[in-house]
């Protein structure tokens, strides 16, 4: 298939547009940088750098393409100014209301949403269907949603990955998380007792490519483990994984010193499960954070004894 990723040269689709030319596939990337760091040698790849939160030629690409996946989207891990915050739903919104309006009946659209979705809800068991909640990135998530499932009734089958916290080597939460706990100074954030939905990254690309090959898999999936764990089981797993401690959190007043409004989503509670995934007969590789974090710093360690 021919097949677009936006945001292809970030963390998550560096390794999607990876898997996706080992099973054959000719893959164009688009992303803001004219020399990424993470583009990809090979003879079935293209990238062209664009901003795709404006129209342009680069919309060819959507055009063209049998399938999207639709990840652009700039960090939220950054304090939120009023401009930021502009940039932060319009890489979204926008692109992808961009991408949308140029795809032909009977391509595939699988566009990125976040369990930012639902608010803070405590220790609301959180699938599908629940309502969203009332902040920014809530309302961000639900445009981006609307834009994205717009194309549905132009013939596009369209679905929504609402993707948790993804662990995975070579960046993301992962890559903020080892040194702080390899040097003695890790902990959870915060009081600890939110829940944090997360997903390996192994898994969420075997989940994308079961949306690709699933004709009637549509509308929207909550992109994360079966089993969701509070801040603290998480910081204790990674300790015990590591044998350091674990028990010098980040205080909330030093996380809205440092951070601003974006500490309060770095608090927020989402008991998030993937419901449908599962009903649709998916099976997680990594279901449980043990079994995912010792993975992931094997994995990392035996990078960096290939590069010492």
């Amino acid at each position: 298939m021919r097949i677009l990723v936006t945001g292809g040269t970030g963390f998550v689709g560096h390794h999607v547009c990876v898997a996706l030319l080992e099973k054959g596939h000719e893959v164009t990337a688009i992303g803001l940088r004219r020399h990424p760091a993470q583009a990809v040698s090979h003879e079935r790849y293209r990238y062209r750098s664009a901003d795709t939160s404006r129209p342009g030629d680069w919309q060819v690409e959507a055009e063209r393409a049998d399938l999207v996946v639709n990840l652009a989207g700039r960090t939220i891990l950054k304090r939120w100014t009023p401009a930021y915050k502009r940039e932060i739903r319009d890489s979204r919104v926008r692109t992808t209301r961009h991408v949308a309006q140029r795809l032909r009946p009977g391509a595939v659209l699988l566009s990125t949403s976040a369990v930012g979705y639902y608010g803070d809800r405590g220790d609301d068991v959180l699938t599908e269907d629940e309502p969203p909640g009332d902040d920014f990135l809530a309302g961000v998530s639900r445009e981006w949603e609307a834009a994205a499932l717009d194309a549905a009734g132009r013939g596009v089958r369209v679905a929504v990955m609402r993707f948790g916290v993804v662990l995975g080597s070579g960046g993301g939460a992962m890559e903020r998380m080892l040194p702080a706990f390899r040097l003695f100074m890790g902990g959870p954030l915060g009081r600890g007792t939110q829940w944090m939905p997360w997903i390996h990254m192994h898994d969420l690309v075997r989940a994308v490519f079961f949306l690709m090959e699933g004709a009637q898999r549509r509308g929207v999936f909550n992109f994360c483990a079966p089993y969701p764990v509070t801040s603290r089981e998480l910081a204790e797993t990674l300790g015990r994984v590591l044998r350091r401690p674990s028990r010098m959190p980040a205080p909330t007043f030093m996380l809205r010193a440092l951070m601003g409004e974006v500490a309060s989503t770095m608090l927020a509670s989402q008991r998030v499960v993937p419901r449908r995934l599962l009903e649709e007969g998916f099976r997680f590789r990594f279901a449980r954070i043990d079994e995912a974090l010792r993975d992931l710093v094997q994995t990392t360690d035996h990078k960096g004894r290939e590069h010492s």
